[in-house]
């Protein structure tokens, strides 16, 4: 049974972040990575996507205009499949998803293969 559903609007500007980060950080860590690291304005409306380096944690920023959504999730077994190499924007440190995109990496599906993983199966 899966509980929160979150939808994402089509316009929807979705970067992912290719290099681990430190899972501790919070609402200003995320912020100054997504400014300092990717060189984005975290107040741009778009959602910024992080993960940890053995890519079982997951953790999405997002400012709504009036303040900071930090979402997070962790796997109980798996692992998210994360793209590598450089991204389509020319910059090695982040990639641009459409938003389905993301919900199938969310929800256990490998972008390269177009396939669920096998943890995910159930």
């Amino acid at each position: 049974m899966g509980l929160p559903v979150i939808g994402l609007p089509q316009g929807l500007r979705v970067y992912l972040a290719l290099e681990p980060v430190d899972m501790r950080k919070q609402y200003d860590g995320l912020w100054a990575l997504a400014a300092q690291h990717l060189g984005l304005d975290p107040k741009s409306g778009a959602l910024f996507v992080f993960t940890n380096k053995t890519r079982d944690r997951v953790k999405l920023l997002h400012w709504d205009g009036t303040g900071v959504w930090v979402l997070a999730k962790r796997l109980e077994q798996g692992r998210f499949t994360w793209p590598r190499g450089a991204g389509t924007d020319t910059d090695p440190r982040k990639l641009t998803l459409e938003p389905a995109a993301l919900t199938l990496l969310l929800d256990g599906i490998d972008l390269k293969a177009g396939a669920k993983k096998a943890w995910y199966e159930g």
